[in-house]
């Protein structure tokens, strides 16, 4: 059966040349040439039938500001269209796959690795009760283009999916086709540039529209396969609740002093409405379905006494319902529950209080309709709806608060002064022996309402947890129940946020504590003083009674990007493998279970990479079940855009969860022969020397200052959150996002493989040899996916192109560290080739195909940036220009930072 009319070439062919008129009617044939002459001539040099790029920079620099603009709009226009038909050609893939039964990695697969494992229903149920998975949304600016972009390109998609999966007469096809070009029409005349920065609201309703449009029905689908599946070989397996997803959109306040109280009870409220909306559609539509006549079936007693419960509460509304649906209860019972649903966030009595008492009606319906041998009703309508219940609540993604923990002593010092108490002049000790035991102290020891004279800042984080016990008060405590500690160094770290909560009422032990507070690991420090901080947690009193109050299950994170940016590539894998391990050992001294939180963003260097083959690569001891992970920026648009690639994404992560799981309780411990990690030790010593060495040579900043666009980059209106965390110029200061960001558009990608080589040839001069490499690469999951991350990066970068950002630098500059970044590259290249024993960098087909239809596309945006950046002066409509070369290349290398 064919399930497509179209392939990939037709869509980027027929996209193309779409463009094309587009830009001709909506410019002049003048400007359309002068797209095609750079066009072809990129072609031309990348095919190796020109020999150099002379055309290509006659025509760059002969260009005229508004010729400029209008080039780097086409070509910026031309990237988001290709990434359209490139996610289309995922689909097709991923259907087809399906439809052949050779999907991998998928829960067809699952189940055949538990077939393999000869894996019995006790010891599955196990697995299935420990996996939890956690994919948490952040608003880390990483997204380059405006919502509005967006919401066109998503109408293009559907348009494509139309035209792809319909079979359409051939008028049909014309009218789809016009909506087409209609759209890319107004594509082209809407601006591509924020004029504002977004503001925290509109990064929490992006984040919503996700949750909203596409993880809320994909989630059921899952759940619907996974039972289905299992259904044959398990019959008595239940399947638990396996996701559950969080956001920091709206809360994050590390760095972002926009974020305030009132933006988060705006998210609170917002998130709360559309997930009661949604529920009450979803009702609406099964009242249509559930239609049974009570004179022909008997739902039972439960249903009964739960309409008689109802009828009490709400007698207008169930006269109401009984004159509309005489003897039939299902629907009377929906029209009730609706109105409970309505009165969820009213002042009227008798709405529901909370997720788990719409989950018990819907029980009682499910029930029900089995009694009546509707069996396959309730798998098919109300099963999915009690998923969704489950996973989504009525807080559609829980809320985690994050700060740094600078705020937060800062706050602690200052209340407690107006109390005579000197916190800042104690030791560490004596700062943990105060804060324990006024944690256990029943009367509180502060006044957050009036806590005296105190600094803007203390005020802040004080007013937040004043507003923490009344939002958890309002919209229930799993609505915002997680506060993450920036740059956790101390034990003190920690205990200062349970302190702030526990005056504010939300902690209250031994009985109750309604936060997980979660450390930052993020520096080299923090991640090799693990024990101490932890330790010393675990075994204070006051914290080991709210952890046990918490299901004695502790969440840390681990900061990737921060790591990568102190350490490089190499060495901060290592960091967070090694002391991942350690982290686990700690807990399971402790008898604690442990909660893994990897904070990772979308680019390799901030430990980016396939999602479903890092789970696999974490060492056994840290796979408890539970885990949880940043999605941010780009990579959430990626992956859940698209309802179908969203159920992939899902899905790989469920069976190398369910994997690594299984995994785990049968080799508690990972064995990794002592000669692996004297190799690893000794190539991350001398990859971060190496590391350390680059950033901290005399003219090294000056150098990224000039030959990367991170001046352009800072000023652009990416994300509410500043760029840099104070006024210095360093690349310590600099956050993360544009550090990357910058190498990036520049072709250089050094955060994602430099020093590799430094590490590698200390192995080898140490007497090490490429035999063993190659054994860890094939028998080593985490070496293999380190170092094919790696490889990715290195197939991202082109030299030539970087060669053209370095000529922006000061000639000295230029020698000494383009040089040095070249030879490194080569290194690389040229030992990642030789110990993964492959032909090419990549291993995936497709990415090398996509990076072959891209470069020619993105070299004149390169080359336009560059001419742009070597003026000393510009026009508004230049800077203008500038700032969407730096779009464009960020659609065509699909990242950011």
């Amino acid at each position: 059966m064919r399930l497509h009319t179209r392939d990939v070439r037709q869509d980027v062919r027929e996209l193309g040349a779409l463009l094309g008129d587009v830009l001709e009617a909506q410019t002049s044939t003048a400007s359309f040439e002068t797209v095609e002459e750079l066009r072809q001539a990129a072609i031309s040099y990348r095919k190796g039938e020109s020999g150099s790029r002379e055309r290509l920079y006659d025509v760059v620099g002969d260009l005229e500001p508004e010729r400029e603009s209008v080039v780097a709009r086409a070509f910026t226009t031309y990237f988001e269209l290709i990434n359209l038909a490139e996610e289309r050609e995922r689909v097709r893939v991923i259907r087809e796959a399906s439809q052949e039964g050779t999907l991998e990695d998928g829960i067809l697969d699952t189940l055949d690795a538990l077939d393999d494992e000869e894996v019995d229903e006790e010891l599955l149920g196990r697995v299935l009760e420990d996996v939890l998975i956690e994919p948490t949304f952040t608003a880390h600016p990483t997204e380059a283009r405006r919502k509005t972009v967006k919401s066109k390109l998503r109408s293009i998609a559907n348009r494509l999916e139309t035209l792809d999966e319909r079979r359409l007469t051939d008028l049909e096809h014309d009218q789809e086709w016009r909506h087409v070009v209609a759209e890319v029409t107004s594509l082209w005349q809407t601006s591509q540039v924020r004029d504002r920065r977004p503001e925290p609201t509109d990064e929490a309703r992006n984040v919503q529209w996700y949750l909203e449009n596409t993880l809320f029905d994909v989630v059921g689908e899952v759940y619907e396969e996974l039972e289905e599946e299992l259904r044959a070989e398990y019959p008595g397996l239940d399947v638990p609740k396996l996701f559950e997803f969080r956001s920091w959109a709206g809360s994050d306040r590390d760095g972002n002093p926009f974020v305030t109280p009132e933006v988060t009870e705006d998210t609170l409220e917002r998130q709360r409405s559309v997930a009661l909306e949604k529920y009450s559609d979803s009702l609406k539509r099964l009242s249509g379905v559930l239609s049974q006549d009570a004179t022909r079936i008997d739902p039972g007693h439960e249903l009964e006494r739960s309409l008689k419960a109802d009828r009490e509460h709400l007698p207008v509304v169930a006269e109401e319902a009984d004159e509309r649906y005489p003897n039939e209860p299902y629907r009377q019972k929906l029209k009730l529950m609706r109105e409970r649903l309505r009165r969820a966030e009213d002042v009227r009595p008798n709405g529901y209080a909370d997720a788990s008492e719409l989950m018990a009606d819907l029980e009682v319906v499910d029930a029900s309709l089995r009694r009546t041998g509707a069996e396959q009703v309730a798998d098919v309508y109300v099963e999915p709806l009690m998923r969704q219940v489950d996973t989504f609540g009525f807080t559609l993604a829980s809320l985690d608060l994050r700060d740094h923990q600078e705020n937060h002593t800062e706050a602690v010092h200052e209340a407690l002064a107006h109390e005579g108490l000197d916190y800042y002049g104690s030791s560490e000790q004596e700062r943990v022996e105060l804060l324990t035991d006024a944690i256990l102290q029943e009367e509180p020891v502060v006044d957050l309402e009036d806590p005296g004279d105190v600094s803007e800042t203390a005020e802040r984080v004080l007013r937040r947890f004043r507003k923490l016990g009344e939002w958890q008060r309002e919209y229930g405590v799993g609505a915002i129940d997680t506060y993450c500690i920036s740059m956790t160094e101390e034990p003190s770290h920690v205990l200062e946020v349970l302190f702030l909560a526990d005056q504010a009422g939300v902690v209250s032990l031994p009985d109750h504590c309604g936060i997980d507070v979660v450390p930052l690991l993020e520096t080299e420090s923090a991640l090799n003083g693990a024990r101490r901080i932890m330790g010393t947690l675990f075994e204070n009193e006051a914290y080991g009674t709210a952890l046990a109050a918490r299901n004695d299950v502790q969440e840390i994170m681990l900061g990737y990007s921060d790591s990568n940016k102190e350490n490089g590539f190499l060495a901060a894998n290592w960091d967070l493998y090694k002391n991942q391990r350690r982290l686990a050992d700690i807990c399971d001294d402790f008898d604690v279970t442990m909660r893994l939180f990897h904070g990772r963003g979308g680019s390799i260097s901030r430990g980016g990479g396939p999602m479903n083959e890092a789970m696999l690569a974490l060492p056994n001891e840290t796979v408890t079940g539970q885990i949880k992970f940043t999605e941010q920026g780009e990579a959430i648009a990626e992956k859940y855009a698209n309802p179908r690639i969203a159920e992939r994404n899902l899905e790989q992560m469920l069976n190398a969860q369910i994997r690594a799981r299984l995994q785990a309780i049968r080799t508690p411990e990972e064995e990794v022969p002592d000669r692996w990690v004297d190799a690893m030790d000794t190539m991350a010593a001398a990859a971060r020397a190496e590391y350390r060495d680059l950033l901290e040579s005399d003219g090294f900043v000056s150098y990224f200052e000039q030959a990367t666009p991170i001046t352009v980059i800072e000023e652009l209106n990416l994300g509410s959150r500043p760029a840099s965390r104070s006024d210095e110029r360093s690349v310590e200061d600099l956050r993360a996002i544009p550090w990357v960001f910058s190498w990036t558009q520049s072709r250089c990608i050094l955060p994602g493989w430099y020093s590799l080589a430094a590490g590698v040839n200390a192995f080898l001069e140490d007497g090490g040899d490429m035999d063993d490499l190659r054994e860890m690469y094939d028998e080593w999951a985490f070496f293999r996916s380190t170092f094919d991350n790696a490889a990715m990066a290195l197939a991202r970068t082109d030299l030539e192109i970087a060669t053209e950002y370095a000529n922006l630098a000061d000639e000295e500059l230029r020698e000494e560290f383009f040089t040095r970044l070249t030879e490194e590259y080569e290194d690389a290249a040229d030992l990642m080739l030789d110990i993964s024993e492959r032909s090419s960098l990549l291993k995936r087909e497709w990415l090398e195909e996509s990076l072959r239809r891209r470069n020619p596309y993105v070299d004149p945006l390169n080359l336009l940036q560059t001419h742009l950046l070597s003026q000393t002066h510009r026009t508004d409509e230049e800077e203008r220009t500038l700032r969407l070369t730096v779009k464009g290349i960020a659609a065509g290398m699909k990242n950011t930072g």
